[in-house]
């Protein structure tokens, strides 16, 4: 019996593939997202390269990373990087001021889909023109504050507002705008109480004059409206939820949309 020769840089390089793994798992961990700084993050000993025998000596190394087929991201990328640069890299994707949480996901295609937009070089900034950031941001802020101020001006009425999850409605237009440019000209959306108002007020552009009159009850026969309603919804107090809207909508190049919230 003839044993083959150890080749301990096959060792490590399984090595290294466990240690750009655990940042793909449990990166998001370590990430900074409290803004004031109060809760120092999560210390993960599995993005300790030391708990895989990697030591300081070790940083100035040289690995390859190609012959991952099927993979994207950091690993679709055919050379040869320091350890420490390595690190370095991974540390600012997944444990900056974002934590990416995807490796549960069973589809190789939407990780690779992920991989390409965080991991490979400025990918969050390559498809993004200053305009297009400006836009996100302005829808964003008129989400934002359409909560705010009913949240302030009806301090005591039921509501469904949509904080914590106002970054919907940039993302909810942006996938409009697009599926406009491939040929949709009819959207028709069907959506839970939560987040409806702010959908009406900035997706459909509903008057929000008149969002605050059904706020305020004095924009529809109440009675009637109730009457039409089982009783459990006329308990509810949850009228100006059931209201829709619709609306034409045409871009600056000519393309246009009916959209509709049922």
């Amino acid at each position: 019996y003839i044993s083959a020769p150890h080749d301990s840089r096959s060792d490590d390089n399984v090595k290294l593939i466990h240690l750009i793994r655990a940042y793909q798992n449990m990166g998001h961990r370590m990430s900074a997202i409290d803004p004031l700084g109060i809760v120092e993050p999560e210390l993960v000993q599995e993005l300790n390269p030391e708990s895989y025998g990697f030591t300081q000596a070790d940083m100035s190394r040289e690995f390859d990373l190609s012959g991952f087929d099927g993979i994207r991201g950091i690993l679709a990328q055919t050379r040869v990087v320091t350890l420490g640069h390595l690190l370095e890299t991974l540390k600012k994707i997944y444990c900056g001021s974002i934590g990416v949480e995807y490796m549960h996901i069973a589809s190789r295609e939407k990780c690779n889909f992920i991989r390409d937009r965080f991991e490979l070089p400025n990918a969050p900034l390559t498809e993004l023109s200053q305009a297009e950031k400006l836009q996100t941001l302005e829808r964003l802020a008129f989400a934002s504050k359409l909560e705010q101020f009913l949240k302030t001006k009806w301090t005591t009425a039921k509501r469904f507002g949509l904080e914590g999850c106002e970054s919907f409605i940039p993302g909810f237009k942006s996938l409009i705008d697009r599926s406009t440019e491939l040929g949709v000209r009819n959207v028709i959306i069907g959506m839970p109480h939560r987040g409806r108002l702010n959908v009406l007020a900035n997706v459909v552009r509903k008057d929000m004059s008149v969002i605050f009159r059904e706020f305020e009850g004095t924009q529809i026969d109440a009675n009637k409206f109730f009457n039409e309603l089982t009783e459990s919804y006329a308990q509810s107090g949850d009228v100006k939820y059931h209201l829709g809207a619709s609306l034409n909508r045409t871009y600056p190049d000519g393309r246009s949309v009916h959209l509709s919230l049922a």
